[in-house]
């Protein structure tokens, strides 16, 4: 059976016979012989062979031979192949980076430094091959203190290595100037953030904020978003799950509240920073789509903008959830379209967990007729758990056995749907 080897650019028969020629297929020549071979081996040429593997070990050890060769830190080279399992073209771009370093005693206590800080081996790897400087950095001088800066926030062990491994350029961030000044500013915002959990979701969620904006920009952001109401909890908030907002551009910051402005939200009013919300993570066609599910139910432009501007987060819904909820009031419920724009928020609701068992259990109620006056379904959808089981269920002992078998009975048939599948 015949093979094919592919390398990298053109070369000429006579030279591919003269790479062929002293290579026996039952023993390697010297590596003497071979790294004699090792110009030859960045050209592209297709030869078949009648014994391929053979071939492909004797290609893998010949390409290594000369990727040694020609780096000019062959000790760093083979150190970053066999011990942190990089590519060899990572590894021959990198130790010709760092030539410079005739040693590995640095990288070596650096890697034995994140071990005992409880770095995985997929931890260390992924950092370092995003941003292999900090193979060189001082412990004690510049990894160490800026370790103990994400310690002290509640950083530590798994959860550490794992930050490190996503965002391992903070490591190169100045701690005077950079680090700690940008993490009191965060501090400052995010007001009584308990055990820094805000403020470890947003630099999570947007590492930049930490050190790779600006003070000027950051500054003006948030003195942009303080101008329109958004203050205090809510700013906080906002930093939380939006933290990449405030290292955006001031104009296309600028440009956001006045696309949240113009769908109808009020410039200081509550709702403005759940406008804000919804309208960065949603584009124009995302919009228009959750708009247009509301309006095959009959629903104008108007009452889907007044709907929105009640329960923002109803474009976070999925199409699929948006048409189920609504055709589930509308055409089950029997509920007009009129309510359900004054109460668009029962849309959010979970209508497979909450509303379907809790509309069963009315319908046995009301067909047993077991109260005088019937309750407003939305209402009994916005009852808590227990309250629901307190009022609806408990209350009623001679009917409790078929209440809560009509209660859970939906959650049984979903769950044996699965299985099935």
């Amino acid at each position: 059976m015949s093979s094919v080897i592919v390398l990298s650019s053109s070369i000429t028969l006579s030279q591919i016979i003269h790479f062929f020629s002293g290579i026996s297929w039952l023993q390697m020549q010297t590596v003497k012989s071979i790294s004699g071979l090792a110009p030859f081996l960045s050209y592209r040429f297709v030869i078949k062979a009648k014994e391929p593997s053979f071939i492909f070990e004797r290609f893998s050890f010949c390409s290594s031979l000369a990727n040694s060769s020609t780096s000019s830190n062959p000790a760093l080279y083979h150190y970053l192949i066999e011990t942190l399992k990089f590519s060899e073209t990572q590894a021959l771009n990198v130790s010709n980076r760092f030539s410079h370093v005739k040693s590995i005693e640095t990288p070596e206590s650096v890697l034995q430094f994140f071990q005992n800080l409880g770095f995985s081996s997929s931890h260390i790897q992924t950092a370092v091959r995003l941003t292999p400087q900090i193979l060189f950095a001082r412990i004690d001088r510049c990894l160490n203190p800026k370790i103990k800066v994400f310690q002290d926030l509640g950083l530590v062990g798994y959860d550490l290595g794992k930050f490190i491994s996503k965002n391992p350029l903070v490591l190169t961030a100045s701690l005077k100037t950079r680090l700690v000044p940008r993490i009191e500013m965060l501090k400052k915002i995010l007001l009584d953030d308990k055990n820094n959990e805000g403020l470890i979701k947003a630099i999570n969620r947007c590492y930049w904020i930490l050190c790779r904006c600006p003070d000027s920009r950051l500054l003006s952001n948030i003195a942009l978003l303080e101008s329109c109401g958004i203050v205090g909890s809510q700013l906080a908030m906002l930093l939380r799950r939006q933290p990449r907002l405030f290292v955006t551009e001031e104009s296309k910051v600028r440009d956001l509240i006045s696309q949240t402005s113009n769908i109808g939200f009020s410039v200081n009013s509550r709702m403005f920073v759940y406008g804000l919300c919804t309208v960065i993570g949603i584009s124009d066609e995302t919009f228009e789509r959750k708009f247009g599910v509301l309006k095959s139910f009959g629903f104008s432009q108007d009452e889907c903008t007044k709907m929105f501007i009640k329960a923002p987060n109803l474009l976070r819904c999925s199409e699929k959830k948006l048409k189920l909820g609504t055709n589930f009031f509308m055409n089950t419920v029997k509920i007009e379209k009129e309510v359900l724009v004054r109460n668009p928020q029962s849309l959010l609701l979970s209508i497979e967990e909450r509303v379907i068992p809790r509309y069963k259990v009315l319908e046995i109620i009301k067909s047993r007729r077991l109260l005088k006056k019937e309750p407003l379904f939305l209402n009994v959808c916005h009852h808590t758990e227990d309250e629901f089981v307190r009022k609806f269920i408990l209350r009623f002992p001679d009917e409790v056995e078929d209440l809560l078998v009509a209660y859970k009975s939906h959650a049984l048939d979903s769950s044996s749907e699965e299985e099935n599948t």
